[in-house]
């Protein structure tokens, strides 16, 4: 099988979804498919991704241009294949509202076009300014064209099936593809973990936290930080793109975590693996509480790491069956320091914790159920109804 990607972003371009389409690509392309990617690219000419994966740079963000030279080359592709795109509304330009690409979608009649939705549609809101909601609605829209074109449909999360299920004939499943861990698993030696424990811990126990420390996860991390040293009397290590800013915005604030709060700042994939792997465990908040489409957890998870995070309107129950995860409402800094505490504590029970991480990890989310469902297989998770 020959596989057209279409992502709005991959590698070197950052984000969680570049990530994720290049782990399919490879994985993909590992198992003897063909794989060409097609993306927005300033460079010039196909590349070679390694592994069997083409990239393709398209010469603009989805607009004209780019929607002829994908109809040239899926006319002129003889060989069997399939478009198998990765939606996130504002990733394929036109501020998030490239209508034009979603009817193309509609056009396609001569392969089969798979989507798989990480997010849907931009949110509605009385609070929010006319224009926003307008966007809202021009996204929902779009989804429905471009569920409506498609010949199978995936979702990162089972809470957004009723947003796409309306454009979806009624006797095809919206199928749960949740989204694993982008973050490779690199080796790690005893000697280098224990010095990154010593550079940031100091002999104390380390919580990690990795994020990106964009608007809506900065006022529960900084809530809760303090807490989780006073109450657990372990140091902290920040992690990811901006963990640096992050740190030095919390010891302003709270002046006595000097020394005992750290940004980790810019690392390459195998530093920053070895990073999480010297963390005793890692405290994760999200506002719409953990969900099988946070690659942030799913790194906590495939490094054997507990993980103590939130509950809330977008978590599955899942999330709820393990000792490897601790999950605490969404805001209650002080239940989540009292968890993270409590982890700490049994250095057996901590052990513990971390390989049922890790194994919690290995049957829902890993790559290889991603890959089982592209290629056919059935589902590797709880049904989507029994989970939502």
């Amino acid at each position: 099988m020959r596989w057209h990607l279409l992502t709005g972003e991959y590698p070197p371009a950052p984000g969680g979804v570049s990530d994720y389409t290049r782990l399919v690509a490879r994985g993909l392309a590992a198992s003897g498919d063909d794989v060409i990617v097609w993306t927005p690219r300033t460079s010039v000419g196909a590349t070679d991704d390694g592994a069997g994966v083409i990239v393709q740079p398209l010469p603009d963000r989805f607009g004209p241009r780019s929607l002829a030279r994908l109809t040239r080359a899926l006319r002129g592709d003889t060989a069997p294949h399939r478009v198998l795109v990765q939606y996130v509304p504002g990733a394929f330009g036109w501020h998030g509202s490239n209508v034009p690409f979603c009817l193309w979608l509609r056009a396609q009649a001569g392969a089969p076009v798979w989507v798989m939705f990480h997010e849907v549609a931009y949110p509605i809101d009385r609070r929010q300014r006319l224009v926003l909601n307008g966007l809202g609605v021009v996204t929902r829209a779009m989804a429905s064209l471009v569920a409506g074109a498609a010949a199978r449909v995936f979702v990162s999360i089972p809470a957004w099936e009723p947003l796409v299920r309306r454009s979806v004939a009624a006797d095809r499943p919206v199928e749960w593809l949740p989204v694993p861990n982008v973050i490779p698993v690199a080796p790690v030696a005893a000697t280098d973990r224990c010095a990154v424990r010593q550079r940031y811990g100091g002999g104390r126990r380390l919580v990690g936290h990795l994020g990106t420390y964009g608007r809506l996860i900065r006022p529960l991390l900084a809530d809760a930080v303090r807490l989780i040293i006073e109450e657990s009397g372990a140091n902290m290590l920040l992690l990811g793109r901006g963990s640096e800013a992050a740190a030095a915005e919390c010891v302003v604030r709270h002046p006595a975590l000097a020394g005992r709060l750290h940004g980790a700042g810019p690392l390459d994939a195998a530093s920053l693996s070895q990073h999480i792997s010297a963390c005793d465990c890692l405290f994760q908040p999200y506002p719409d509480g953990v969900s099988s489409r946070r690659t942030s957890a799913m790194a906590v998870l495939a490094h054997a790491r507990p993980l103590v995070t939130t509950s809330g309107v977008l978590t599955e129950n899942l999330w709820g069956t393990t000792a490897g995860v601790v999950l605490r409402g969404v805001g209650d800094a002080p239940a989540a320091a009292r968890a993270c505490a409590a982890v700490l504590a049994d250095a057996t029970e901590l052990d513990h914790r971390g390989r049922a991480a890790l194994a919690f990890y290995e049957s829902h989310f890993d790559v290889r159920h991603t890959l089982a469902r592209l290629h056919g297989g059935g589902p590797s998770v709880p049904a989507l109804r029994a989970a939502s």
